[in-house]
């Protein structure tokens, strides 16, 4: 079984649990933001992905920003040499009027890209920009924050592409973190053909 304990602790934070690649969906997360909460449990959900995570600490930068910290070193340390998983994952999923894509690598080489790719680039810089989840001061940015920290200490580059849509920031970020779990899934499926790591390197970092 493929899993690691989430463990961060530092002036600003104390981070616990723990991460499952193999497992079945299941989601225990407090973390003191619920727009947080949710994302991450869907993430898990669709993933397949058993995450257990307790956070606290005490600026809201802080905290966002330690998760991904933890959860990325412990998925890191979960998949270990990286021999004969597939590497590659895309899936993109429509939630009521959006739809987001997103395709990955767990390449060693970590990075975030985002593109945008509606007529309606007004709507999309609102959303984007100036958008909150529902009431709460939770913003898009907040959800990049996580997605950058998780990316740079799992080693992984993702690409993701708004394609469609007028949906609000709620469902464009479920959308988004949906996406992401089942990509992320796809990438961590071990191929029986595949002998090895899956570079012509012999190794991912």
């Amino acid at each position: 079984m493929r899993k690691a304990e989430l463990k961060r602790k530092t002036n600003e934070v104390d981070i616990t649990g723990s991460f499952n690649i193999d497992g079945a969906g299941k989601a225990k997360i407090t973390t003191g933001f619920e727009p947080l909460n949710h994302l991450l449990t869907l993430f898990a959900f669709h993933g397949l992905f058993d995450l257990e995570l307790n956070a606290q600490g005490d600026l809201q930068h802080h905290i966002i920003e330690d998760i991904g910290i933890a959860i990325g070193k412990a998925f890191k340390e979960a998949l270990g040499q990286k021999e004969g998983i597939n590497r590659y994952g895309n899936f993109t999923v429509a939630m009521d009027k959006v739809a987001v894509e997103v395709a990955l690598d767990i390449s060693g080489r970590p990075s975030l890209h985002r593109e945008v790719l509606t007529i309606e680039e007004a709507y999309a810089s609102q959303v984007l920009e100036e958008g909150r989840f529902d009431d709460t001061s939770f913003t898009f940015r907040h959800a990049e924050e996580f997605l950058e920290t998780f990316l740079q200490h799992a080693g992984i580059s993702l690409i993701y592409i708004v394609k469609a849509g007028r949906g609000d920031l709620h469902h464009l970020l479920e959308a988004l973190f949906k996406a992401f779990g089942k990509a992320l899934d796809q990438a961590t499926q071990i191929d029986p053909r595949r002998k090895g790591v899956p570079s012509t390197k012999g190794i991912i970092d």
